[in-house]
Order: structure tokens, then sequence, then C-alpha cells
């Protein structure tokens, strides 16, 4: 069973929410990328997405884009990405989806990449920037490899479009909670309870929720209504603080292990 499917079967039936993490692979360079795996894997990370480095990342806020420019600068390609991730799997079955554009599959070729990604020990891509009417091949070549083809839906999607896309979907489904680019914000989407509801009236699928959360509190609220709550940016911005210092792992570790106990243990918060 794919390391996705089978860590969300596990949290649905112990009745847990889960915790993803998202970071700039080779941010600051590919052996701390290896090192913070391990470390959120001890902290209570449930799927780990490496962002691929790219020099025109459109998705992405201004933290993020930052990671991925550090990412390029260490020297992090799509195939050193995968020799990562071959790396972490040497000690840790933590399941790991790569975020990443479209171009770079493309320059390597669409099958050979997801060979290759599978061999590596990924789990599962999310495609920033490949429409669902695009993905026909992609996604027949995914479950050929036995990867998850994750989508991402926004609050803007109409009804009848998620419909479609959660149909074309594996492992989870991402919403993103705002409008607009990654990146920290002040309060929780007001509509998301709501929001949530909507999706899981089209897909059994786990619906995980990122996009600004920032901090425990808010990890807390979102998983009252989430499956699953997604944290890059914040996590993003430990790394850019502590950056090549020794203390390094150590610091984001501890952040993220905030966030894990905030999430495995979120209490009556309500979103508000």
């Amino acid at each position: 069973m794919n390391r996705i499917v089978e860590r969300f079967d596990r949290l649905k039936h112990s009745g847990q929410k889960g915790f993803i993490v998202y970071i700039g692979a080779g941010d600051p360079d590919l052996e701390a990328t290896r090192r913070l795996a391990l470390a959120f894997d001890r902290a209570g990370v449930d799927v780990l997405e490496l962002g691929v480095p790219f020099s025109d990342p459109l998705a992405d806020g201004v933290v993020n884009q930052l990671a991925a420019q550090r990412g390029l600068e260490s020297g992090a390609t799509p195939t050193k990405v995968l020799n990562t991730v071959a790396a972490i799997r040497r000690d840790s079955n933590l399941p790991i989806v790569l975020y990443i554009y479209f171009n770079l599959i493309h320059r390597m070729g669409l099958e050979k990449f997801i060979r290759q990604a599978a061999r590596a020990g990924v789990d599962g891509l999310l495609v920033l920037d490949l429409p669902p009417e695009e993905g026909e091949r992609y996604e027949s070549l995914m479950r050929r490899a036995g990867l998850c083809p994750i989508y991402l839906l926004a609050p803007t999607t109409p009804e009848d479009r998620m419909e479609f896309i959660v149909k074309r979907g594996a492992g989870f489904i991402y919403y993103i909670s705002r409008e607009g680019v990654t990146g920290m914000q002040a309060k929780v989407a007001a509509n998301l309870e709501e929001q949530v509801a909507k999706i899981r009236s089209h897909t059994p699928l786990p619906v995980a929720v990122g996009f600004g959360v920032s901090n425990p509190e808010q990890a807390r609220q979102v998983a009252s209504a989430a499956d699953a709550v997604v944290v890059g940016s914040a996590v993003v911005n430990q790394i850019a603080r502590h950056g090549k210092s020794p203390q390094l792992v150590k610091r984001t570790a501890g952040f993220v292990e905030s966030l894990a106990s905030a999430i495995k243990n979120p209490g009556p918060a309500r979103i508000h």
C-alpha cells in the first residue's frame, strides 16, 4: 500500500488528525534537508512535502520563493532531490510528496521522472501548474507506479469543478484556505468548516488544509475542521532564520514539534 494512504488509514482508525510539513529541498543544502526530514519524522510529522527548487515558483509567496532560490544556489536539481529522498528512505518510512512545477518533470520526461521518483521512494506528486484536464497520461503513469497524484482546491473553485477534480486525486485533497500565494497569515479563514464540509460531500479522501497556518493555535483551529493541517512558510521561515547554524535542525524540529502537539491534541479549539 502507498505510504500516504497507509498513514491516513492509520490516523483515521486512531481518531487523529494528520500533520503535513512543507520545506524547500536544498535549503540550505540537501544534507540539511535529509537531517530535517528525519527529525520531522521523530517530531510527529505524517507527510513531508519537499519543494523541488524552480526559477519561477508562481504559486509561492516571498518566504518560499527565497527558499527555492537558496535551493538553486546550493545546487539542488530534480535528480539530486530524488537522491536525497532515497537517502531519507534508508532511515525513515515518512511519506514524501514532491511539490513541483511541470516544467521540471517535462524536462526529464514524464514517464522517466515518475519511474525514478517511485524508485527513490517518493509517494506522491503535487504538480502546481498541471490542470487536471491535461493530466490523463500523468495520472495513468502515476497509478501504474503506485504514486498518488495530489490535487489542489481553492476557495474560488466552483462546486462542479471541485467534483471533477477530487475524482482525479489520490492520497488526500489539498485545500488552499486562502486566495493568493503561500505565506503566513494572522488568522484562519472564517469559512473553513463550510468549505471542508463541501469538499467532503464529493469525496471520501482526507482533506488537508494549508496556505497560511503559522503557529500552534492556528494549527489547532484548522485541525478542528480538517483531516490534516499543512504548514509550510512558517517552517521555511525557521530554516531561513537559523540558516547554516549548528542549531538549525534542533530549532526547526522544536518548532515543528510544537505544531504537532497542537494538531494531535486539538482540544476544544474552534475557528473564530
